[in-house]
């Protein structure tokens, strides 16, 4: 599918036991520690919170990306800074931070960053550049902004309807491995519900 887009990842959640994990002052891997050194970026730390679906949407960004000139073809939604490049660094103190803004298109401290970006973003990429939203549409904790800025040319797959995380993250990995897109269909006026698809079939490595 050959057209200007942006995707935008909804974040993992912060509170879990991975992400305690993570920032327990004695923990001693590599990632923890670079996060306390002030090294790490949001998108490995997202990635090691919520494991196989984050890392399914890197890759499959990484392989079909396509933003206008002069704009990142990822953004990852985090709570309470707005939008950023998945290679944004993150002290410990803003990680613990973000884990206190609720996702709650309610909630000022989480909705009016994430207005005030991506008003800013569909300034910059012009009125041609779509936005798939890799992330849930069930409820309006991403789409009523996202809605309210970019209307029609917000996009979602329409394979996600009806997978849980998952089964999204394995069946991003797959696509990104095999080079084959997703079908994106409007949000405005989507079916946000569905049953439940066939498990994905055991991939056979190349």
């Amino acid at each position: 599918m050959r057209f200007e887009r942006v995707f935008l990842l909804s974040p993992a959640k912060i509170g879990g036991p991975r992400s305690l994990m993570l920032m327990r002052e004695q923990a001693e891997f590599d990632l923890a520690l670079r996060l306390r050194s002030g090294t790490a970026a949001v998108g490995e730390i997202y990635a090691f919170i919520s494991g196989l679906y984050f890392r399914g949407k890197l890759a499959y960004c990484g392989v079909f990306g396509a933003a206008p000139p002069g704009i990142a073809p990822t953004m990852v939604i985090v709570p309470g800074l707005g939008l950023v490049p998945p290679e944004t660094i993150l002290s410990y103190d803003q990680v613990q931070n973000i884990g206190n803004v609720p996702v709650d298109a309610d909630n000022p401290a989480y909705a009016e960053p994430f207005l005030r970006d991506i008003t800013l973003l569909d300034r910059r990429a012009g009125p041609d550049c779509r936005y798939v939203l890799l992330g849930s549409i069930a409820t309006d904790k991403y789409t009523r902004a996202l809605l309210q800025v970019f209307g029609d040319r917000l996009l979602f797959p329409t394979e996600f309807v009806g997978r849980g995380d998952m089964s999204r993250g394995g069946l991003m990995l797959r696509c990104a491995r095999d080079a084959q897109e997703l079908s994106y269909i409007a949000v405005q006026g989507a079916t946000r519900h569905g049953n439940r698809p066939p498990k994905l079939k055991p991939s056979r490595q190349k």
